[in-house]
């Protein structure tokens, strides 16, 4: 059995079909002269078929469908990434300057980027180094057919698995890393599921798979080692488990644990349209996690009735020039209002630091941590750029209702800052004659400070949003990204459960609302410790609403609040949660 991490949900029964790393070790020499033209101009082929291949798989996904808005969205930033000038301009740099051949150039640029990633703190930013390899690991894959010390064709980066030697048992695809191109065969139905050694909770095999709704695991380290071609594999996405070569018994019980997942998904599916109302009468709002605005179709078709989280910071990752000013963020925002139909919108401020292009060519550029500048600290350090997202944000609530989230705050002042800021943005368009619309003022809840000191919060904000993820991090003093502790990362431990159950109480004698839109908010084994705890939102990822709606319906919420205070009070508070 190899363990990796769960990123997305089902089981997948099937045999392994290998699939190696991309190779970036690349053969180094130097060329004369009269050569750099020619170099220049292979470099520029391999993007441009990298681009073509990417474009391709874009033009064959039906935009209409939910689970192609996030992976059209991601081959949007792969090609922006592949289209930069600034990527192209550097590599050119080796190869003129350096007299590098073309390949050795592109692989010298990368390692500089490398460690412009690693030094970053955000997990999903150091997590965009695993696409930018793939990136790079398919432009080589080009550039080799021109090689003139190569005669090596580009190799398809996945196996195929069609053609007269194909049966009809399941296949499974174990690699190190998968490209968004190498997804078009998921769509096709050619595999039923994939693990990788690579990746995490935020990766793009994560984003994918949960998309797509694929059974996988990432993360699996050495699995390649550990497993043969044609071996009879088990991905337990789930728990993240792979079982390698089970045997009868196990693939007997497997197979009947399948059928009996497809018959839950197919009964909550018909739960779309269905009320989210306890058995007491308690009405549930189930909302979405979103990242970009066309994930707004993945939202409505799974019945979300609003939008609990839009992660703003996705507009500005991905980018090596400038930040979005404020009317590409207002057209974006504008987008998801409007996408959402008249349901309400609730759209974070900028939840990152600087991130590497913003530091390039600005002096003094802030570096993001766990523990530093980032969030509303760094909006705040950045009052212009803060200032033109709290403007986009005010003219996109005239299109529908907008509920705007300030992250991370801690502090009195930081408060009394946003406010600030606020009205200043909206000063600045009365000034310059620009229409802006009425928003709901919210504050992330994720650090214990904030939990503590929730009555002065609730003396300002509209609303609050608990942020188990961050909340569990910062109170346990585990960094979540980092491996040799990530095991003692618990949102279920007493103090991270004692601090949520003090703020939805808090906000519900105050009156004011109160939502949970961490994962705790999408795990259906958690949900009925949340209703007895008092929430009635929850925000999660789309593809989640409908498992959590199976469990309000059935809920009792009168008779859960006396088994929440027993779990509450519990030492061992897994000791008391139903086995699922």
């Amino acid at each position: 059995m190899i363990q990796g991490i769960a990123v997305s949900r089902g089981i997948a029964i099937g045999r392994a079909v290998l699939f190696g790393a991309d190779n970036l070790d690349v053969k180094r020499y130097l060329i004369v002269p009269p050569l750099i033209p020619q170099e220049i101009e292979r470099l520029q082929q391999g993007l441009n078929q990298a681009v073509g291949e990417l474009q391709a798989v874009q033009a064959s996904l039906p935009a209409a469908e939910p689970a192609s808005a996030e992976l059209l969205a991601l081959l949007d930033v792969h090609l922006m990434l592949l289209q930069d000038e600034t990527l192209k301009q550097s590599v050119q740099g080796w190869i003129v300057q350096r007299h590098y051949n073309a390949e050795w150039a592109l692989v010298k640029h990368y390692e500089t980027l490398v460690q412009e990633f690693d030094r970053m703190d955000d997990p999903y930013l150091r997590e965009r180094k695993a696409d930018l390899a793939q990136l790079m690991g398919r432009v080589l894959r080009f550039m080799k057919q021109s090689s003139p010390s190569s005669k090596d064709a580009a190799k398809p980066a996945v196996p195929d698995a069609t053609g007269a030697a194909r049966d009809e048992t399941p296949l499974i695809v174990v690699a190190h890393d998968l490209a968004p191109a190498d997804m078009l065969h998921f769509r096709h139905g050619t595999f039923a599921g994939f693990v990788t050694e690579v990746g995490g909770s935020t990766s793009h095999t994560a984003i994918v798979a949960r998309s797509m709704d694929i059974p996988a695991v990432v993360g699996a380290r050495k699995a390649i080692e550990s497993i043969r071609a044609d071996d009879w594999l088990v991905v337990e996405a789930g728990t993240g488990r792979v079982i390698v070569a089970p045997d009868a018994a196990e693939l007997a019980s497997y197979r009947q644990q399948q059928q009996h997942e497809q018959q839950v998904r197919e009964r909550q599916s018909q739960l779309q349209h269905t009320p989210a109302v306890t058995r007491d009468g308690e009405k549930i709002s189930l909302q979405a996690n979103i990242e970009l605005p066309t994930d707004t179709v993945a939202a409505l078709e799974h019945g979300a009735d609003g939008i609990g989280l839009f992660r703003s910071e996705f507009l500005f990752m991905g980018r090596t020039g400038d930040l979005p000013d404020e009317e590409e963020q207002y057209q974006a925002y504008r987008q998801a209002v409007e996408g959402m139909g008249g349901l309400p919108v609730t759209i974070r401020t900028v939840d990152i630091g600087a991130d590497k292009p913003l530091g390039k060519g600005r002096q003094g550029a802030l570096q993001p941590s766990a523990l530093g500048l980032r969030a509303i600290r760094w909006s705040l350090a950045e009052p212009v750029m803060f200032r033109a997202q709290l403007r986009a944000l005010l003219r996109a609530a005239c299109h529908g209702p907008v509920n705007i989230l300030i992250p991370m705050l801690a502090q009195q002042a930081e408060i009394e800052q946003v406010l600030a800021q606020l009205e200043q943005a909206r000063q600045e368009l009365r000034d310059t004659g620009v229409a802006f619309g009425p928003i709901q003022l919210g504050a992330m809840i994720e650090v214990p400070a904030a939990a503590l000191m929730i009555d002065q919060f609730l003396d300002v904000f509209d609303f609050v949003s608990i942020g188990t993820n961050d909340l569990t991090q910062y109170t346990l003093a585990i960094d979540r990204a980092d491996e040799s502790v990530a095991h003692l990362f618990d949102a279920l431990h007493p103090a991270v459960l004692r601090l949520i159950a003090h703020v939805i109480d808090r906000c519900r004698q105050r009156g004011k609302k109160v939502s949970v839109c961490g994962e705790m908010a999408g795990e259906p084994a958690i949900t009925h410790l949340l209703l007895g705890m008092g929430l009635r939102i929850f925000s999660s990822h789309p593809a989640q609403i409908l498992a959590v709606k199976e469990q309000v319906l059935c809920a009792d919420t009168r008779a859960l609040q006396t088994w929440a205070q027993e779990v509450l009070a519990s030492n061992d508070p897994r000791r008391l949660m139903p086995v699922r």
